[in-house]
């Protein structure tokens, strides 16, 4: 270090202290990176790599980006994997200077930016949330703490090893915070690591410390207040150490200046649905397969217009209730929204101009937020009155009642709010100009003699103007020599001689220009700049003022901010179910799930979309009987709709629970417990798994876990292995399902062998899904019937996929050839295969004669249909019927 610079001494120095970051260094108006963090920080931005100084004898590399656009590339950099430490400078650059020539302006660490620990507008999606997690065990007991800092939210739920995969897909968290130790980071194929960062969170250890329940009961405790944690509940030592380890987490990354985290809510597996990770993957509920929003059953059915709204739905869609009061609840909600369209016009219509309260609320209460922050806590609030006077007069279910309480009792926030700022405040306070005039009779006082100085450099200029005759003269002004007079190199002889050489002094002198002062122009630059720098400082203490009082009430806000989101969610819904012609579901807790005109939501609109073409809709009713199982076998051939009819039932039974309507024209939902799906192939290679054993996993899964409250969807299983091989496999899976989990389950087969098992077990029906063969070809009729398919179709399909008609040729072929060595079997089988000709030979066969037009499609390609009248028309048709007979 003796042989450094001061201000690299410090920058290693702090350096050292963040070795996991890349240390983003101010440095005036930028932040610069040297070293490896400089090289690498140049490469995932795309930016240019320089060089500034030495350090034993080698060129320090160095980048830097500047502070004003650094949301930016902070966004940039946590996609790419990294964590960002946010170096700032602490003082003025005169304080330093004061101490010696050679001091450095003190700086200090003042966050770490990482994936779960985002706030600004820039770096989130608005419609939904931003969780950090943490994982704890204790003497094989589990836990699962999660946390959005953006909005406040903070949960907690005890949790088998087993289940926090699942749970990690449904909250699909950033950042899973687990204990440094060797276990944790190496644990293997099927370890914690493996598990989360298959979800594509970040994963961050942290010292055991950090996840001791002891201490982290009294860190709690302190963040809340509060003597004890029983106040919020009883927890578990995980349950404890998981939270602890979240609040030890943000006090590290956000240097002591914890968020606004609302009391932690425990939350139980057995309150909601349970989905595991392929199940959602499948059924492609919040993402599609592809990855993004659109195509998942989100997208479709999000008609919300605020974004709390719009992260609710989320969170109700992934975790869909198992109680019914709540579901209840729910449907109650909608169904007043339903029945009373024009006041749900006019709440979405309030709505919509509602901002964000809960990520505002967040930014002033880490002291990130600005002049904005405070007009969105107005704006918000002003809508939450209106909102509440359009529900007044009305009988409202106990939801929104509820809801609506918490929309009113903000009269005396609100109207300091509105009598402190102007109508559209800057994005920051260092910026001025937020509070209105009248608000404070010093600020007032301050602004005046500011604006008035301004006004007096104006009539100052105009002064010099006629005393020196140069009507190119100008006051200016810079950082550097504050005001100054300005005349052009050409009249700087005639400034610089008597008289003129008494009243303006020189200054300086640039290529074209020659600068001066003058006595009265300096006194008035005091007096502005003061006035200007208080005015200022005033605004700074209003603005802390403000936050002060907005966070005293932060918990009554975030109530309001909830009771939007649920009449949000409740209209949406409301508006959905009127749009889309959706009913209000039955449900209860039978074992019922009989629906009648079903549809498939994504498919339903995709198809509008692509030309008005109507949904085909089916009924489905897996009604079960005491506790047996009630098994549908659908048979049919492939692009039939045998996967679309799979998933919109589970879907529709999804929503149900969910506390929406659904899609169909009557449904009676018995709840279910957990929700299964094996839909489609796809291998994963990474972890040496062919399609097969990717299947197989998943079909073990459920049938390890499924109940009888379970709903099973299986879609081929088997196909991915031998004949024989996959059909005893499908078999015995299918037997498994009815005997011993006793669920109700949707279970699509190629094998048709497998329809035999309809009279031997009696909770399995057989359906198919119906087409209509014509000349050779297939025509898909999507409709779903009682009974079974006689053969799959699957030259058909080919053909209509584009196979060369030689290929399709062979292959009807060789169907042939199979089908008849199955009925004659033997060593007749045998002969009848090896006599099967070579596909060369077939190839090079003569192609088939085309087809001969007939006599009536000659006649019909002459006809004109406008030319013709109506007598000529029913000519024409006797002559085309009397044509067709012969």
């Amino acid at each position: 270090m003796s042989n450094v610079t001061p201000m690299m001494a410090q920058y290693l120095e702090i350096k050292e202290a963040h070795k996991d970051a890349l240390l983003f260094y101010r440095m005036g108006d930028f932040y610069e990176m040297f070293f490896d963090d400089a090289i690498a920080a140049a490469e995932a931005l795309d930016i240019a790599l320089t060089k500034r100084g030495k350090h034993l004898g080698e060129d320090i590399p160095m980048c830097g980006v500047p502070v004003h656009a650094a949301e930016g590339y902070f966004l940039t950099l946590i996609r790419k994997g990294f964590r960002v430490a946010v170096c700032e400078q602490m003082e003025d650059p005169s304080e330093a200077k004061k101490r010696g020539s050679k001091s450095v302006v003190r700086r200090e660490v003042v966050r770490l930016v990482t994936p779960g620990t985002l706030t600004e507008e820039s770096l989130l999606e608005a419609r939904r949330h931003n969780f950090l997690c943490a994982w704890a065990e204790v003497r094989d007991q589990g836990a699962l703490a999660w946390v959005d800092i953006s909005t406040g939210e903070f949960h907690i739920m005890p949790l088998a090893p087993l289940r926090l995969g699942p749970e990690l897909a449904r909250l699909r968290p950033s950042e899973v915070l687990i204990a440094d130790n060797d276990n944790a980071v190496d644990y293997g194929v099927e370890g914690t690591v493996q598990i989360i960062r298959e979800t594509g969170a970040s994963v961050t250890p942290l010292g055991r410390a950090a996840f001791d329940s002891a201490s982290a009961e009294k860190r709690l405790c302190a963040l809340f207040d509060v003597g004890s944690l029983e106040a919020f509940g009883q927890f578990s030592r995980p349950e404890i150490s998981a939270m602890g380890a979240v609040v030890e987490y943000l006090e590290i990354t956000q240097k002591g200046k914890l968020p606004l985290l609302r009391r932690p809510l425990r939350e139980a597996e057995a309150r909601v649905v349970q989905i595991d990770a392929a199940t959602r993957r499948n059924l492609e509920l919040t993402h599609a397969m592809s990855g993004g929003r659109a195509g998942s059953l989100l997208a479709a059915i999000d008609r919300t217009v605020t974004a709390a709204g719009a992260r609710l739905l989320e969170r109700r869609l992934s975790s869909p209730s198992r109680v019914l009061d709540v579901v209840h609840d729910r449907l109650q909600a909608i169904d007043f929204s339903f029945d009373h369209s024009r006041l749900s016009d006019d709440l979405r219509n309030a709505l919509r101009k509602v901002p964000d309260l809960d990520r505002a609320l967040s930014r002033l209460g880490l002291d990130r937020g600005g002049p904005r922050d405070l007009a969105a806590i107005r704006n918000g609030l002003d809508q939450a009155g209106q909102i509440a006077d359009l529900l007044r007069d009305h009988d409202m279910p106990r939801l929104l009642a509820t809801s609506a309480q918490y929309l009113v009792g903000h009269e005396d926030v609100l109207d300091l709010l509105d009598q402190a700022l102007v109508a559209e405040p800057p994005l920051l306070a260092r910026d001025g100009g937020f509070i209105a005039p009248g608000f404070d009779d010093e600020l007032d006082e301050m602004r005046q003699l500011r604006d008035e100085g301004r006004g007096v450099i104006a009539r100052m200029q105009q002064d010099y103007v006629q005393q020196t005759g140069i009507t190119s003269l100008k006051i200016k002004h810079n950082n550097v020599l504050g005001y100054f007079v300005e005349v052009t190199a050409t009249h700087a002889d005639k400034m610089l001689s008597d008289p003129l050489s008494d009243t303006f002094k020189h200054r300086q002198t640039t290529a074209n220009q020659v600068r001066f002062t003058t006595v009265p122009l300096s006194e008035m630059e005091t007096k502005i700049l003061n006035a200007g720098g208080r005015a200022l400082e005033i605004e700074k203490r209003i603005f802390e003022t403000l936050r002060r009082a907005i966070l005293d009430r932060a918990d009554r806000i975030g109530g309001a901010s909830g009771a939007l989101a649920e009449i949000d969610l409740a209209t949406s819904l409301a508006d959905l179910a009127h749009g889309e012609n959706w009913c209000r579901p039955q449900v209860d807790n039978s074992r019922a799930l009989k629906i009648a005109g079903g549809r498939h939501p994504v498919v339903e609109q995709a198809l509008r979309k692509q030309g008005n073409t109507p949904f085909i809709a089916n009924d489905c009713n897996l009604t079960a009987q005491d506790d047996a199982a009630a098994i549908w076998l659908l048979t049919g051939p492939n692009m039939a709709g045998k996967s679309t009819f799979l998933r919109q039932n589970a879907l529709i039974a999804l929503l149900a629970q969910m506390g929406s309507y659904v899609p169909a024209t009557q449904a009676h939902i018995g709840m279910i417990s957990q929700l299964f799906s094996r839909v489609g192939a796809s291998d994963d290679l990474a972890r040496g798994r062919s399609t097969f054993m990717v299947e197989m996993v998943e079909t073990a899964a459920i049938l390890n876990q499924a109940d009888d409250r379970a709903l099973v969807i299986l879609d081929e299983i088997g196909r991915g292995t031998a004949t024989y091989d996959g059909l005893s496999i499908a078999w015995a899976t299918l037997e498994h399902l009815h005997d011993a989990n006793k669920s109700r389950a949707l279970f699509a087969t190629h094998y048709h062998e497998l329809t035999t098992l309809a009279g031997k077990l009696p909770g399995v029906e057989n359906a198919t899904v119906a087409v209509k063969e014509f000349e050779g070809d297939v025509i898909f009729l999507h409709e779903v019937r009682k009974g079974a398919a006689d053969r799959s179709y699957g030259v058909q399909v080919a053909k209509l996929a584009g196979l060369p008609d030689a290929v399709v040729a062979r292959a009807r072929v060789v169907l042939d050839a199979l089908e008849k060595g199955e009925r004659e079997g033997g060593n007749k089988k045998k002969a009848i295969i090896d006599d099967l000709p070579l596909f060369s030979a077939v190839a090079a066969a003569p192609p088939p004669a085309p087809k001969q037009e007939s006599k009536v499609e000659k006649r019909l390609s002459e006809i004109h249909p406008d030319e013709l009248t109506p007598r000529q028309a029913l000519d024409l048709l006797y002559e085309l019927k009397e044509a067709a007979h012969k």
